[in-house]
């Protein structure tokens, strides 16, 4: 087990995708007329893409256009002051080939926020890293 400078266990990538897989919000981190910007979404892991749903023609539509985002998803217990932070930065894509629409639309992933949200997009999981705290 390793221990960052912080005092916090480095994850190893099988526990972020086990983690990842365990919760269904995170944040998309992504850049918007140059400059840092964040959206909460709801998704499930498909093998080591993070899969969402969006609008058509939203920011987060237009962001996930072969653009490297980073992914973020956590969960702490406040009174046990335990938890876990999980980071993938990969290339995200609009999902466009028909049969994988499909079979990805099979997926448990029913958008929480209203509206309609007909655009599945994938971020390829390339760069994860995770902490615990204990």
């Amino acid at each position: 087990m390793n221990i960052d400078m912080a005092g916090l266990q480095e994850l190893s990538r099988a526990e972020c995708l086990s983690l990842l897989s365990s919760t269904p919000i995170g944040r998309v981190v992504f850049t918007e007329r140059a400059l840092p910007a964040v959206q909460v979404v709801n998704y499930v892991l498909d093998g080591e893409d993070v899969v969402f749903r969006t609008a058509a023609g939203s920011r987060l539509s237009e962001a996930a256009r072969g653009a490297i985002v980073a992914f973020e998803a956590d969960h702490f217990d406040e009174t046990s002051r335990t938890g876990w932070s999980v980071t993938a930065v990969g290339p995200a894509r609009i999902v466009e080939e028909p049969g994988e629409v499909v079979r990805l639309a099979r997926l448990p992933l029913v958008p929480w926020a209203p509206g309609h949200h007909d655009q599945l997009v994938a971020v390829r999981a390339e760069l994860v890293t995770g902490r615990r705290l204990h």
